[in-house]
């Protein structure tokens, strides 16, 4: 009984296609009809495949990898799907952008069936709608950006493109993974408009920096100029404080060694032969004076007993001693004014 069914059945099929023409079946019907298997009742499977069965020519079931049974004559496998991730390169094409500039461009499809049925019976050829898809979306997302943006947001591109073609492939059953853009051509035009470009950019990169660096150069040498003027002043101001400091010192040092002097002088006069001394350093001076005369200048005022030493001693110290006497009275005067100012202002 099953082998006769199967012998009907294989004439039904053979003598069906010999009298199908051959003008009403499709290139996308002659590519599954030469990839489909026949119905041998035990079937095995692959993995990642779906093979659609219709029984009667209306959807039966799907058949799962493995070990799989079908009645011969009524049912029959009408599509083969694969579940791998499939590569679809789509072809070269024009699209212009918006600035008006042609492109070439091409890429690559990277998609996966996820329902059988829907890509079996949502659509006629699933590659060919998703290669047309992506290729009018393509068109369309260019058209929104001008060439600059194209090559600075290829990836925004791409996924614009993925969004657009799941949603319109979403009732077929397929969904895609992500496009990729392999290459885009330019006309030699832009292209050579594009490198002066670039090289204009790169001029005025060189440019900005040569004379950021010629800044940077001056401020640095004002800033040093600044600096070695501060240290200068800083430093002349120091030597001056130094030297007045030391002139200060100096002066003081001078003022007690001439103290130190008279006192130690007024000491010497105050012992025996005190006159006598007094009087032998007046005689050196004296001398000393002379000897000088006509060396500072060539006019000399000299007095009438210039030979007379001993009289010229005589005299100074006789200054001398009317200045000693006249000391005390002095010193007596003012001892006398104090006490009277002291008394007035007791009485008061």
């Amino acid at each position: 009984m099953l082998r006769s069914l199967c012998r009907a059945g294989g004439a039904i099929l053979q003598q069906t296609q010999r009298t199908a023409p051959r003008l009403l079946v499709t290139p996308a019907q002659q590519r599954w009809a030469s990839s489909l298997p026949m119905n041998t009742v035990v079937l095995f499977v692959p993995q990642q495949e779906a093979w659609v069965v219709e029984r009667m020519g209306r959807f039966h079931r799907i058949l799962e990898p493995g070990l799989n049974f079908l009645i011969p004559v009524l049912d029959r496998i009408r599509y083969v799907q694969s579940l791998k991730e499939i590569v679809i390169d789509v072809p070269e094409q024009s699209a212009v952008s918006l600035d008006n500039v042609t492109l070439q461009i091409d890429g690559v499809l990277y998609l996966r069936i996820l329902d059988p049925f829907k890509a079996s019976y949502g659509v006629e050829d699933p590659e060919y709608a998703v290669t047309q898809l992506a290729q009018t979306t393509m068109r369309s997302e260019l058209g929104k950006l001008t060439l600059d943006k194209v090559f600075r947001e290829r990836e925004c591109l791409n996924s614009n493109i993925v969004h657009s073609i799941n949603t319109a492939a979403e009732d077929w059953g397929i969904r895609c993974l992500r496009y990729e853009i392999k290459d885009i051509h330019v006309p030699p035009r832009v292209k050579e408009s594009m490198q002066m470009q670039v090289e204009a950019e790169r001029k005025k990169r060189a440019t900005v920096l040569e004379s950021e660096g010629t800044r940077e150069a001056a401020i640095n040498v004002a800033e040093g100029c600044k600096q070695s003027q501060i240290l200068a002043s800083e430093g002349e101001k120091a030597e001056k404080i130094n030297n007045a400091l030391g002139e200060a010192q100096a002066v003081v040092a001078k003022a007690e060694a001439k103290a130190k002097a008279i006192r130690m002088l007024s000491e010497a006069l105050a012992e025996q032969n005190g006159n006598a001394a007094a009087s032998l350093n007046v005689a050196e001076q004296y001398v000393a004076a002379f000897s000088k005369l006509a060396k500072e200048s060539n006019t000399i005022l000299l007095p009438s007993n210039t030979g007379d030493i001993s009289s010229m001693v005589t005299q100074a110290m006789t200054i001398y001693s009317s200045l000693a006497k006249q000391s005390p009275i002095r010193a007596e005067a003012a001892a006398k004014r104090e006490e009277l100012q002291s008394q007035s202002t007791s009485t008061q």
